[in-house]
């Protein structure tokens, strides 16, 4: 009798609010060793802050110091404590009174998760003797760890099931994002129609832009509006805006002179990436090479932004109907930074099945 995929899920307490955790160290012996017969795995995470690098990076940068070193840049980029619109949370009318006084003042790490190309379901091989690593860029809100849930699923192959071509409305404003959740479009509708009509139990669905789509990118985060309409936004326009004022440079207002954003980043990033190659003696490493070109080239590119994202299938273990597996408060999202030159993004949706 062949395996069945296997499907784990693990609960995580980060130990700072920057930490980095080995799931598969996390798992009790019995798991371990349920999970070694699998070639392949996938890893998912339920939250907006916490998540996973591709493999391709992930086994560039190497240990922990070269993902922490890499991490650490746009960690200085979006400093925590700077004036984000969504930690104005007075202005957050979602959120009752009783919900103000919980929540985390937490846009610097939702900018670094989308900025340095966090993803939330990652597909990795499996392999006993290496890690697969968590990170968490948000583990502790008012000196209280956050309980992190994350799963993994250990399978033989993926097969293609389905392929279908999204168009997403964007607007004529250059810079700008979309919330592919939004009922309105009914484009997770569609998606969950797909995962029903091929009856796909455990699998995933891949979102990819396009090939003939440029200066746009998708992430999966936090659609809400302060956030995702004002601090990205700023973001894209001057990715040194929130370092430079938490900094308190000489620059007394860097939203007034926007064409110096690259003179902002050689003055600021630099410094930063010098001091962290330094540190950890990674001079000519993957991480030093990765930041001086990013300066030569225009400023929305300082985002490692992906131009695909996945979505878990998965049977709910309570019911057993099978269906997009998202955190609460997860959406996919697409974010250009110029101006489309149609009035809608092509998104290409590959539904697969877990063997």
């Amino acid at each position: 009798m062949s395996l069945q995929p296997l499907d784990l899920t693990l609960d995580v307490v980060p130990r700072a609010r920057f930490d980095m955790l080995d799931l598969r160290g996390r798992l009790r012996p019995e798991q371990r060793d349920a999970l070694e017969p699998y070639p392949k795995c996938v890893c998912w995470s339920s939250h907006t802050t916490a998540g996973f690098l591709d493999r391709s990076v992930a086994s560039r940068l190497g240990a922990n110091e070269g993902i922490a070193a890499y991490l650490d840049a746009f960690r200085a980029i979006f400093p925590e404590g700077a004036d984000y619109e969504h930690d104005r949370l007075e202005r957050r009318v979602e959120l009752n009174a009783a919900q103000r006084r919980v929540e985390p003042r937490n846009a610097d790490s939702h900018l670094a998760f989308i900025a340095a190309g966090l993803k939330t379901c990652v597909a990795y091989s499996n392999r006993p003797d290496q890690p697969l690593c968590f990170v968490d860029l948000d583990g502790v809100n008012a000196g209280r760890a956050r309980r992190r849930r994350t799963r993994i699923i250990g399978y033989r192959e993926e097969e293609q099931v389905a392929r279908v071509r999204i168009a997403v409305p964007v607007s004529a404003h250059p810079v700008d994002s979309v919330n592919l959740k939004d009922p309105r479009l009914g484009i997770y509708e569609q998606l969950s129609d797909l995962v029903a009509r091929h009856g796909v139990c455990k699998g995933r669905v891949r979102l990819a832009l396009n090939e003939a789509e440029h200066h746009a990118g998708l992430t999966v985060n936090e659609y809400e509006t302060l956030l995702m309409r004002h601090d990205l936004l700023e973001v894209l326009r001057n990715p040194m805006r929130f370092a430079v004022e938490k900094a308190r440079h000489a620059f007394a207002d860097p939203r007034a002179v926007p064409a110096k954003t690259l003179d902002y980043a050689k003055y600021d990033l630099v410094h930063v990436v010098n001091t962290l190659v330094d540190r950890l003696g990674l001079r000519e490493s993957l991480v030093e090479r990765l930041f001086s070109r990013t300066l030569a080239v225009p400023a929305a590119r300082f985002l490692r932004m992906k131009r695909a994202v996945s979505l878990l299938v998965s049977d709910d273990q309570e019911n057993g109907r099978a269906g997009l597996v998202e955190g609460t408060y997860q959406s996919t999202i697409l974010v250009q930074w110029h101006r489309a030159p149609q009035p809608t993004r092509v998104v290409d949706a590959t539904l697969t099945r877990f063997l």
